[in-house]
């Protein structure tokens, strides 16, 4: 009887352990399917958030060179007339802290695709508007509905891209920034020249339409990402903490400040300066000028790749010198040697701003959409800020001050990247 009843024990054991392993696997959680260089879901995501890129920079900076006419067709001065700019990009600064939790409960791709539908048809009806403030209105919202954009792209690359590649793909997204921050800027300046600034805006809003119609046809779903049902305030703030708490996480996010601060001063107020004697540039020419984005378009790709071979702490520092060289060109009287000196600022700031990002998913502990959006916070509040407060030094003094501003701002952004190097490291 013994032995019959150990033989049935056995046995029960025995049926016991499939399930067993069952419940192991249920509970393991499920192994990530990381989109890979060279397939072709790859390369879908890699064009859907290119357009994405492109449609942002290209609606949302299609106003820098028109500035000069709204300054003279609504009488108002150039710090005024920045505004067009400075309260899109603020907006869009704090919209971005929303979308980061909104996102968590809805489709990274609807999300996105709404954002940027929304966004074109702002810009189309900015070049219907009769008065000044009522531009200024739309251009605030527009703001706002851009903000589902660039937070939640950072973190789908994050989540979906293999992490061996990130650094290229996260290049190619901000080559995307780069190419629609030149559209627009050259697209609006030859249109504003031949026709009118309103033929001009409502030409780029409908290249946003088409661009954010074939993002949604081309993005790959989410396969790491699972919406959360609800909306949790405790969540969000406790991962928003996290990141700040995090020790080098805050200089990269000062680093986004102060980088684009200067970036975006610069292009704002170097077109009073060149539509001034002795220089007397008109409208295409002006816009023209913006076409030296090509150099931040592969910049930002160059870094990404030099990122992931020699290491993001080492580019990073290249990206900011080499801005602060560019920034200190532009004092020569020489218009090729100012244009030279654009050059460099632009594919120093996009190296930057490239690595940057980059590090930001990687140091990130979980909830990357919430440090993505924490540093893209930082970012646009450095374009509205300093974007606007450039306007005033160059009212006090001219292209000198403004160069004195902007190169101030570098010095700091290299202290936080040597800090943030550092730190890293321990």
């Amino acid at each position: 009887m013994p032995r019959a009843a150990d033989k049935q024990s056995d046995v029960l054991e025995a049926q016991s352990r499939p399930n067993l392993q069952v419940v192991r696997t249920l509970a393991e959680p499920p192994e990530k399917q990381f989109l890979l260089r060279g397939t072709p879901a790859y390369r879908r995501a890699s064009i859907a958030l290119f357009l994405s890129g492109f449609a942002t920079f290209s609606l949302l900076y299609c106003v820098q060179p028109l500035m000069p006419i709204f300054a003279a067709d609504f009488g108002v001065s150039p710090a005024e007339s920045s505004l067009s700019l400075s309260l899109s990009t603020g907006l869009l600064a704090l919209a971005i802290f929303c979308a980061a939790a909104v996102s968590e409960s809805f489709r990274r791709r609807s999300l996105m695709f709404c954002s940027l539908l929304g966004a074109a048809i702002c810009t189309i009806a900015c070049a219907l508007v009769p008065s000044w403030h009522a531009l200024l209105v739309i251009r605030a919202l527009e703001g706002l509905l851009l903000g589902g954009v660039p937070a939640v792209a950072m973190a789908y690359l994050s989540e979906e891209i293999d992490p061996r590649g990130l650094g290229a793909s996260m290049g190619l997204y901000i080559a995307g920034n780069a190419f629609g921050g030149m559209a627009g800027r050259v697209v609006t300046g030859m249109l504003a020249e031949f026709f009118s600034w309103r033929v001009a805006l409502g030409t780029l809003g409908a290249i946003g339409l088409a661009a954010a119609i074939g993002f949604f046809l081309l993005l790959p779903p989410s396969r790491n990402f699972t919406p959360r049902k609800g909306f949790n305030a405790r969540f969000h703030i406790s991962a928003w903490v996290g990141h700040i708490r995090s020790p080098a996480l805050p200089l990269l996010f000062a680093i986004g400040f102060l980088a684009m601060g200067t970036f975006v001063t610069v292009y704002n107020y170097i077109g009073f300066r060149l539509v001034q004697a002795p220089y007397s540039l008109n409208q295409t020419e002006l816009g023209l000028i913006f076409t030296v984005y090509v150099f931040g378009i592969a910049a930002s790709w160059i870094a990404g790749l030099l990122g992931d071979r020699f290491g993001h702490f080492v580019v990073l520092p290249s990206g900011i010198a080499l801005s602060a060289i560019g920034v200190a060109m532009t004092l020569s009287a020489s218009l090729p040697l100012i244009i030279l000196g654009i050059v460099l600022l632009t594919s120093g700031f996009f190296v930057a701003h490239s690595v940057a990002s980059a590090l930001v998913g990687r140091l990130a502990r979980g909830t990357k959409g919430h440090a993505s959006a924490l540093y893209l916070l930082s970012y646009y509040l450095g374009s509205s800020v300093a974007g606007s407060v450039g306007g005033y030094f160059w009212g006090v003094d001219g292209w000198n001050a403004v160069v004195m501003f902007t190169l101030t701002l570098l010095a700091l952004a290299m202290i936080a990247a040597l800090a943030a190097a550092r730190l890293a490291r321990r």
